[in-house]
Parts: structure tokens; C-alpha cells; sequence
């Protein structure tokens, strides 16, 4: 079994000042962190890699500054299950579509999507593609909570769990 964290729009310092510590913790006994983008500091992502060990899979989200130099789209496979992550900028009235179109392009129908941008939790199947949204992991505006998710995947199943802080 493998626990992933999964995080999204820290927007760090313009709208929060830190992680909160219940998800620091989290995040540091993750086997493997997704940051589906929006950090907005080059402090923050290295924050986050040091956080994770070294186990981070981060995209560029639309506020990231562009020396980053993070990808708008990575995928992994971890015991069986394929991961898309993505930042899902746009607008929000096709988010949902937007982010199953790139799901499916990288990786296929089987494939999970991981995406921020909106700051909601969603936990959702949109054209047969489930998608993931941890919501913002400080709870930066718009959200109105500071949440993560955290996935146990063992042998193709998952465990999707939101936490709030």
C-alpha cells in the first residue's frame, strides 16, 4: 500500500502565510506528494520538496511564477493506478470537462485526474474520467477551509480522504 498527499493552491505568501501543521505532518509521512500547482514562490515549492523527502510531483499552476520551471502535466503509475496531475486553469464552467479532456489525452480512460485552480474539493466522474480536487491546502480565497486529500492505493483500489484543518 502506498498513501499519497495531494495538494493544490498554497498561494503562499500573497493569500495565506503557511501550511497548517496538521497537514505539514501529513504531508511529510506521504509516500508520494502531488501539488496540483499554484505554489506562487520558488520558497514554497522547495518548502514542499522538503516536506516531501524528495517524493513530489508538482505542475505549474496559472499563478506560478515561470522560473519554476515545473510541467503543466505530469503523469505516475503507483501500484497499479495511473495519476494525471494538472492544474485545471480556465474557467470554471467547463472545469470539469477541461481537466477529463487532459486526463484522457495523457493517459487514457483508466487513468485518475488531480487538479486544483478552483479551490473546492471534488471528488467526481466526469465522461467515465474520475477527478480529484484537494481544494487549496491553506485555505487561500475563494476557499473557505484550508483542506488536502490523501489516497491509500493498494493493488488498483483507492482510498480518497479529505482533511480539513
Amino acid at each position: 500500500m502506498s498513501r499519497l498527499g495531494v495538494i493544490s493552491d498554497s498561494h503562499i505568501p500573497e493569500r495565506a502565510s503557511e501550511f497548517p501543521e496538521s497537514f505539514r505532518e501529513r504531508i511529510s509521512t506521504a509516500d508520494q506528494v502531488l501539488h496540483a500547482g499554484d505554489f506562487t514562490s520558488g520558497e514554497v515549492l522547495a518548502e514542499v520538496e522538503s516536506l516531501a523527502d524528495g517524493h513530489l510531483t508538482a505542475v505549474y499552476g496559472n499563478m506560478d511564477p515561470w522560473n519554476l520551471d515545473l510541467p503543466a502535466v505530469d503523469t505516475l503509475a503507483i501500484e497499479g493506478v495511473s495519476f494525471v496531475v494538472a492544474h485545471g486553469t480556465g474557467a470554471p464552467d467547463d472545469y470539469e470537462e477541461r481537466v477529463a479532456k487532459i486526463v484522457r489525452e495523457e493517459a487514457g480512460e483508466d487513468a485518475i485526474g488531480i487538479a486544483g485552480h478552483t479551490h473546492q474539493v471534488l471528488d467526481t466522474t466526469r465522461e467515465g474520467i474520475r477527478l480529484l480536487n484537494p481544494g487549496s491546502v491553506t485555505g487561500a480565497a475563494p476557499a473557505s477551509r484550508a483542506t488536502m486529500m490523501t489516497i491509500d492505493v493498494d493493488d488498483g483500489n483507492l482510498d480518497v480522504m479529505v482533511h480539513e484543518a
